[in-house]
């Protein structure tokens, strides 16, 4: 069990809150269909997860990336979530988390805009996470929404990637990249 934890401690950082008028000026409309995405980094290693993000497509798009260490000036944060992600900073985000030592696994649902806006609510209320608690966080988001109660409340990233991969229609993707660090020499990406 100890080793679990220091695997979850990658979930590990302080809370921000980012001024109101930074979250207007960035935000990012959402497209249809609405969509949620569990996003699972994966250690190539031993196959295990090792932190959970959920992707929020509704009326307008956000990350809501639980004691993660992502950042980037044109996606303020408030209480782990991040407003304005946008294709290109999604496309970043998911740089950021695969490297040599770790893959990007994507799980995307369609859902009803209703469901989406019900996430997004949640998301928001959520607030900031306690360290390791990443997929405690999304994983009882989850479970409050209609058409997701078989998914449990869990500590790992992977139990909750199995869960959320057997609900119908799920479309999985995943990210590699050799790359040794987090390109975090990125910090100035932005849509052009």
């Amino acid at each position: 069990m100890l080793f679990g934890f220091a695997v979850l401690a990658a979930c590990a950082k302080p809370g921000v809150q980012a001024p109101d008028a930074d979250v207007a000026r960035f935000r990012y409309p959402g497209v249809q269909p609405s969509t949620l995405s569990l996003v699972t980094n994966i250690r190539n290693k031993t196959g295990k997860g090792a932190h959970s993000a959920l992707i929020v497509n509704a009326s307008e798009q956000v990350v809501f990336n639980p004691a993660g260490t992502w950042w980037h000036p044109q996606a303020p944060e408030q209480g782990d979530l991040h407003y304005g992600f946008s294709p290109g900073m999604k496309q970043w985000f998911i740089d950021y988390h695969a490297r040599e030592t770790f893959r990007v696994q994507i799980q995307t649902i369609e859902v009803s805009p209703e469901v989406a806006e019900q996430a997004l609510e949640l998301v928001k209320a959520y607030g900031s996470v306690p360290p390791s608690q990443c997929t405690i966080a999304i994983s009882r988001i989850l479970h409050q929404l209609p058409g997701f109660e078989s998914i449990s409340v869990t500590l790992f990233p992977s139990s909750a990637a199995d869960a959320f991969g057997k609900l119908p229609g799920v479309v999985t993707e995943v990210y590699r990249d050799d790359s040794p660090d987090n390109r975090s020499d990125l910090g100035t990406f932005a849509d052009g």
